[in-house]
């Protein structure tokens, strides 16, 4: 048997080469603390602006002007999430509620319960049976009004794409703060933060070729949070900590290179994950394809086989040499059924069932392709069993 093939991407996606070799560049140019006053740290501050600002105009914030968005790095997703839900709401005004969609990651709910704990009240977004927020439960939520909107802009266990502008739209109508996590869309699809209208917005480098611990949270001009860290004055004091040059060089390279082939990238990803869809769902025609109905991401695959255990699934994945995961890495500890897939209203069985499969820029025909024979095997010999 060949080696393992690598398949959760969403999880992380192993750091590209050119990713690598830019950090390796940046240690063997000796940069130092960029805090630092004398003149080896004024090079290593002029280093990180330049990469700051880069950084933020390929994700289409407006650093130009007088009126600029500012880019906060952080140690990745989770960090800035928290940084969001905590930093962006006054704990001194009201009303003291937070509106967030009802499949967002484990690092939005857990910011919603310290917000609980803090006298918030924070109340669920609906989404329908593919997984898209509803717009019209929505509206009606804001009818009485809120502090903080956050929903994601694609689902990291079904890939779906959420209507994150029209969202935007209905909160500015309520002068309504809107942060939104692209932790699993940026650098997997185009994202603009001007065009989203967003007032924030999440990313992290690990999950598109980049170095893990490092990734940025998006302010629009204005939109200043609170910090959750102390202790220091880096990047206007809103995430003190000395910042990592070579890091935030490989988060930059990382994002460069998705544009540099973006188009190609998600043609070639979209034409292999339908491959496996299709060639799967002719051999088992009880497959479910969970938001398969509605637009997703080119990498991600949530699928379902009713009657099959997860969890012996993915044991059974993991001996043929297949790393593919039940849901979210933040959760995988977690034997309970997906939050996401409960929220879309789904049978306890199709849940019960369900995998994800989540490709990067290293995943190969051929992989796929094993991928399949490999997995029909399981469930062949799963329901062989019985």
């Amino acid at each position: 048997m060949t080696d393992f093939i690598y398949l959760d991407h969403n999880s992380t996606s192993p750091i590209l080469p050119e990713v690598a070799q830019t950090i390796a560049d940046c240690h063997a140019a000796g940069f130092v603390n960029p805090a630092s006053q004398h003149r080896l740290g004024q090079k290593a501050r002029s280093k990180v602006e330049q990469l700051r600002r880069s950084t933020a105009e390929m994700l289409g914030a407006n650093y130009t002007g007088m009126r600029t968005d500012q880019l906060v790095f952080t140690s990745g997703g989770t960090e800035s999430n928290n940084l969001a839900m905590l930093g962006l709401v006054d704990r001194d005004a009201e009303p003291k509620r937070v509106l967030i969609s009802s499949i967002e990651h484990p690092s939005i709910f857990g910011a919603a319960e310290q917000l609980v704990r803090l006298g918030f009240t924070v109340e669920k977004i609906p989404v329908d049976q593919n997984g898209v927020c509803n717009l019209d439960a929505l509206k009606k939520l804001l009818e009485q009004p809120a502090q903080l909107v956050s929903i994601m802009l694609a689902n990291n266990e079904t890939g779906v794409i959420q209507p994150v502008s029209e969202v935007a739209r209905i909160c500015r109508q309520h002068k309504t703060i809107i942060h939104c996590d692209a932790v699993q869309a940026v650098a997997k699809i185009p994202v603009n933060f001007a065009e989203l209208g967003i007032d924030a917005m999440s990313f992290t480098a690990h999950k598109f070729g980049g170095p893990r611990g490092i990734g940025g949270l998006l302010l629009k001009n204005g939109v200043t949070p609170q910090p959750i860290l102390f202790g220091g004055f880096q990047q206007t004091g809103i995430r003190p900590g000395t910042e990592d040059v070579s890091l935030i060089a490989g988060l930059h390279r990382a994002l460069e290179l998705f544009h540099e082939s973006a188009s190609e990238q998600m043609d070639r990803l979209s034409g292999l994950r339908d491959g496996l869809q299709s060639n799967l769902k002719n051999e088992f025609d009880d497959l479910v394809i969970n938001g398969g109905q509605v637009t997703r991401v080119p990498h991600t695959l949530n699928l379902s086989f009713p009657g099959v255990d997860r969890q012996s699934f993915l044991l059974a994945a993991d001996m043929a040499k297949i790393a593919i995961s039940t849901g979210s890495a933040c959760a995988s500890g977690s034997s309970e059924l997906s939050p996401v897939l409960l929220a879309m209203g789904l049978e306890k069985e199709v849940i019960e069932g369900s995998i994800r499969i989540s490709l990067g820029v290293s995943t190969t025909a051929d992989e796929i392709a094993e991928t399949c024979s490999r997995i029909s095997k399981i469930i062949t010999g799963f329901r062989g069993q019985k």
